[in-house]
């Protein structure tokens, strides 16, 4: 496709299919491993996928994209194919402040069908900053040295690590984007700051200087409204910090959570009043405006490290329906790998990452929360079980593809008049 035909944004959509099962709002029942839409219908499909497209260097990801020959590339790009979704969410996807990494998968890989799938186009793309790597100045993890990734606003060893990107086939509307990579952590009412557990005082791992900058963002919250017909769709895309890699002072597994609630806020009138972007625009969305939440937010309803069941706040909201998108291929690894899984307390249909067996095993990590101004019409994970051949683009570790797997959910957008 043309790069004159394209939007001149780029965004970081990490919006995967699930391709072994589709849900309702509270059921889910086998489908086939295309995942093929029904026919009656051609519902909004939006997806995440953390496909850790992650590199050791800046510019590295660039070089990998550039000759469409790259393995992983390659396979990431066939399981976005095979899902085909309308939207999607690229988490870890490294950004270094130029949209040429983003074209580059879009031309020589999306666009080039990978292994007999469909080539699939996406116009529409938006990037931008992301906290990662970049310095603070400040010693934030209290080792007694000031720099590195974990004095950074969020960790990473070059700016734009572990980046974001969206791909939309519908127009982004650009002059109403809103970023909140600047929001500081400090603003948010009652924010769970770390406490230093060396000291009596409460909450004061950081500085009163640190504290006028530590950003609540370990990479960015984006409002990306897509035009879907005469329509606004809002994606609210974003990256929490694993609540893991600290230390007693819990400060990941604190932010992690703030950085969720920080959408339920958005979304609820009446608790967004203290938000602000980085154009200085505040509040959040007007109960009107239809969204979806979408990202991997390193946090498990049940298992894992979270506090205080950080997801909760989205799941549990009057604003979110969760479709509970699954995949008889996250239960079969389950039951398969043992370890942590055989302890967990949540089902093992949900888990949406492939972690460790030791700890904390598989997990359900990342989501698709639509509005419930949105009807649900499908939704799934993209994990086949191994007799399925699509099962080689998910593997077993070490992966071909990421240790995410790429998650989706159909919604019907109301028509104007409706």
């Amino acid at each position: 496709m043309s790069r004159r035909l394209r939007s001149t944004a780029v965004a970081v959509a990490a919006l995967a299919l699930a391709v072994t099962g589709t849900a309702g709002a509270t059921a889910a029942t086998a489908a086939p491993a295309s995942a093929a839409r029904p026919a009656q219908a051609d519902p909004l499909r939006v997806a995440t996928f953390n496909l850790s497209l992650n590199r050791n260097a800046p510019g590295q990801l660039l070089a990998d994209l550039s000759t469409g020959t790259n393995a992983q590339a390659r396979t990431v790009a066939e399981i976005i194919q095979r899902a085909d979704p309308d939207v999607i969410l690229l988490n870890e996807f490294d950004d270094v402040g130029s949209r040429a990494a983003v074209d580059a998968f879009r031309d020589n890989y999306l666009e080039v069908s990978q292994n007999g799938a469909p080539a699939i186009e996406y116009p529409y793309a938006f990037v931008a900053p992301s906290n990662t790597g970049v310095p603070s100045g400040f010693d934030l993890n209290n080792d007694g040295t000031v720099g590195g990734g974990d004095d950074a606003f969020g960790f990473g060893a070059f700016e734009g690590q572990y980046g974001m990107a969206v791909l939309s086939k519908h127009p982004i509307v650009q002059d109403e984007v809103r970023t909140f990579q600047h929001f500081l952590w400090k603003d948010m009412p009652g924010a769970l700051l770390p406490d230093d557990p060396a000291t009596t005082a409460p909450a004061d791992w950081y500085s009163p200087e640190e504290l006028q900058v530590v950003r609540l963002s370990s990479k960015s919250h984006w409002d990306v409204p897509v035009r879907v017909g005469e329509q606004t769709v809002h994606v609210l895309a974003s990256h929490p910090t694993p609540p893991t890699f600290d230390g007693a002072e819990d400060r990941n597994g604190r932010r992690n959570h703030d950085e969720i609630r920080f959408w339920a806020d958005y979304v609820t009138p009446g608790r967004s009043r203290y938000i602000y972007d980085d154009q200085g625009g505040r509040g959040g969305l007007s109960p009107s405006e239809s969204f979806v939440i979408l990202g991997d937010q390193n946090a498990d309803p049940l298992d894992g490290d979270s506090v205080d069941a950080a997801i909760d706040q989205l799941l549990s909201s009057r604003r979110i329906q969760d479709p509970m998108p699954r995949s008889q291929g996250a239960a079969e690894a389950a039951a398969l790998q043992g370890g942590a899984n055989l302890a967990h307390r949540g089902d093992p249909s949900l888990d949406t990452a492939d972690f460790a067996d030791t700890a904390p095993g598989n997990l359900r990590v990342d989501y698709v929360l639509p509005s419930r101004s949105l009807r649900v019409a499908g939704a799934g994970v993209f994990w086949p079980v191994q007799s399925d051949p699509l099962s080689a683009l998910t593997g077993v570790f070490p992966f071909p593809s990421s240790d995410h797997r790429l998650v989706w959910v159909d919604v019907e957008v109301p028509r104007v008049g409706r």
